[in-house]
């Protein structure tokens, strides 16, 4: 006979399967971090988390520069922080606004190359997409077969 830490165990995995995941988001989509592209209408609709990772893809010469409020609207590099990591990954890992420019010339103020994004910090999940849907019917699946052999091997 099963123990009954197992049948707990096994009514909580079918009941209450974590499907909870941070998102990766690729700024630009398949365009990438490149002059003119609109990062605007790119961001718009997004509800960024704490957790969620963007993943700026570019190549030289341009870059990726965290800045403040101020500067993002003059497009000043000059008190802004280089992204110095590979395609200018960045983890968000602090509630409120975010603001991204590319340092090198005019990319930023004539090439449109900003992105300004608010992170949230609590309130309701973002509803689960198509492929979280999908993994949760996996997690399900695999759960219900496990039940199943453990059952057949008492």
């Amino acid at each position: 006979m099963a123990s009954n830490q197992f049948i707990a165990f096994v009514i909580a995995a079918i009941i209450f399967p974590t499907v909870a995941m941070a998102t990766d988001y690729v700024v630009g989509d398949d365009a990438g971090w490149k002059v003119g592209v609109n990062y605007t209408q790119w961001a718009m609709g997004k509800t960024f988390h704490i957790g969620d990772t963007l993943m700026f893809n570019y190549g030289a010469p341009h870059n990726v520069m965290k800045v403040n409020g101020a500067a993002f609207k003059d497009c000043n590099n000059a008190t802004g922080t280089l992204l110095d990591n590979p395609n200018g990954m960045v983890t968000l890992s602090q509630a409120g606004k975010k603001w991204y420019i590319c340092g090198f010339g005019s990319h930023c103020s004539t090439g449109g190359m900003k992105l300004v994004i608010n992170v949230e910090s609590d309130g309701p999940a973002p509803a689960p997409s198509h492929s979280d849907k999908i993994l949760s019917s996996w997690y399900h699946i695999l759960v219900a077969v496990a039940v199943v052999m453990a059952m057949i091997a008492m």
